[in-house]
């Protein structure tokens, strides 16, 4: 595993939002989890993001901290977000975690999958 801050994570960041509700669930989870953001084949436009709670990070995982919270990626995957940022958003038609992803070049209308050409 390797371990960094987020301020040099490889292009990939995380927001303020995003670390405040990352802890907030990590703190209710047994095993203080990270979150795994992950990057699949599928959805509607190609690839699509998956999101879930992971108290073993793998040995190739990268490790990403920022106030508290941490956010594990696999290599494959961080190729695929260099340059994205992890924000969370808490509106009225819902609240979920979203990537702002500059490699995609489509995406669905809900936003968790996309494309990359």
């Amino acid at each position: 595993m390797r371990y960094i801050d987020v301020m040099d994570g490889q292009g990939f960041s995380v927001s303020g939002r995003a670390a405040t509700r990352i802890a907030e669930l990590a703190a209710t989870a047994p095993g203080a989890p990270a979150l795994r953001i992950a990057v699949l084949a599928g959805g509607c436009s190609g690839f699509q993001y998956r999101f879930e709670l992971d108290s073993r990070p793998q040995p190739d995982d990268v490790v990403i901290s920022r106030a508290g919270a941490r956010v594990v990626i696999d290599p494959t995957s961080l190729d695929l977000l260099a340059g994205a940022e992890l924000d969370y958003t808490d509106e009225l038609m819902g609240s979920h975690f979203t990537v702002r992803n500059p490699n995609a070049t489509s995406s669905c209308g809900c936003g968790s999958s996309f494309s990359i050409d």
